[in-house]
């Protein structure tokens, strides 16, 4: 490992961010650079008072030019990464039991920051979105096979995020063989999941706990399962005894995957899919004489940044609104926002907002957010993204 011979000293101010458990600085939050640190490098914090704040990685090419990594001024070497690791996984034993088919590691919220990894039981995918952490992956490569002895990795470095630290994207085999599709089991649920293919890391496990509870609504229902991508709100439906279940999605490739995983269960008799837009599907669904006891929607981010806030703050209010306009009467909603730049807050706005554009009342019957293996710390909002509810609609 390199040794630490520069520093960054902040603005005055600007430090107490970091010492409230924040993890970031910003470029424009930086006084001074002392050395010659090269991107990815290891550098030392201080205040503009000299006080020592961490090590973190250092990036100048990113709005996000240092990344805590530790507060404490010490050996930063493969046995620091090996146990940061172990920690991790660690957590998802306590928390799961079960680590097979899990987020191992979930970047900043394991300390671990620009470095994601899931598990799909033999294999890994991982993504290095920081500098820091690209500039070590071989190392980190390395110790996933030490600790967990994978068949193969992935690394899904096709994330936009390594743009604005000014990495290249790809995707490619770094360890051993890795098959064109694996099958996983959530919630008693098989899926096939494509980790060199797929979206983000190959499948989206920060629903699981969120599928269980939609599902408890869903006994004798009639489910339309809008934004599906693998089906898996559907299929929990279908699972927990729905009587037919309809998953939408604009991607061709989606629905093949949704029917693939209907038949992988049994459940094809009960299950159909439909390509379409979902916004034009629930303005349709609207009129109809016929309309679902239960409507998921579970959009992609509509607000990417802080400058997308407006427009995608009022693109959700009006698919709520025209998904509580096609539910039966005392029918179910269930809703969820991937946006992290839309607080939790602003999401439970947004839903009475949307109530009352549609000309209903709706009762809430459930919070929630993103699954145990993706751990928030309070401290830092950014690792806060999914918002999830259940509405009761009248």
């Amino acid at each position: 490992m390199e040794s630490i011979n520069a520093r960054v000293t902040l603005k005055p101010k600007e430090h107490f961010r970091l010492l409230g458990g924040h993890q970031w600085v910003f470029s424009n939050e930086i006084q001074k650079i002392e050395g010659s640190p090269q991107k990815g490098a290891i550098v030392a914090a201080y205040s503009s008072d000299n006080i020592f704040l961490g090590l973190g990685f250092y990036n100048p090419s990113s709005l996000i030019a240092f990344r805590l990594i530790s507060k404490k001024n010490e050996l930063i070497n493969d046995a620091f990464w090996h146990t940061k690791i172990s920690n991790a996984i660690a957590y998802r034993k306590e928390m799961l039991g079960n680590i097979k088919y899990c987020r191992l590691v979930f970047g900043e919220s394991d300390f671990l920051p620009g470095l994601v990894v899931d598990s799909f039981s033999d294999y890994l995918s991982v993504q290095f979105i920081g500098a820091g952490m690209d500039k070590i992956k071989d190392e980190i490569t390395k110790i996933l096979v030490d600790l967990l002895a994978p068949k193969g990795i992935v690394e899904r470095n096709d994330s936009s995020l390594r743009k604005m630290e000014g990495l290249e994207q790809g995707i490619g085999i770094i360890y051993g063989t890795v098959p064109d599709s694996v099958e996983i089991i959530e919630n008693k649920i098989k899926y096939s999941a494509s980790i060199l293919s797929g979206q983000k890391t190959g499948f989206y496990y920060d629903q699981r706990e969120n599928r269980q509870v939609a599902a408890s609504y869903c006994k004798g229902k009639r489910v339309l399962d809008c934004f599906c991508h693998s089906g898996a709100f559907a299929l929990n439906a279908l699972g927990a005894g729905a009587t037919y279940a309809v998953a939408v999605d604009s991607s061709k490739d989606a629905l093949e995957l949704c029917s693939q995983n209907a038949v992988l269960n049994n459940m094809q008799e009960n299950f159909a899919t439909e390509k379409a837009d979902a916004l034009e599907m629930l303005m349709e669904t609207a009129k109809s004489h016929s309309k679902p006891d239960v409507i998921m929607i579970d959009p992609p981010a509509l607000i990417k940044s802080k400058k997308d806030f407006g427009p995608g703050y009022r693109h959700y209010v009006k698919l709520n609104a025209a998904a509580m306009k096609a539910i039966s009467q005392g029918g179910i909603l269930v809703t969820s926002s991937c946006s992290h730049n839309l607080p939790g807050s602003e999401f439970y706005k947004m839903l009475s907002e949307a109530a009352s554009r549609a000309g209903k009342n709706a009762v809430l019957l459930h919070m929630g957010t993103q699954a145990k293996d993706h751990p928030i710390l309070l401290n830092m909002p950014e690792t806060h993204y999914l918002k999830f509810a259940v509405l009761k609609i009248y």
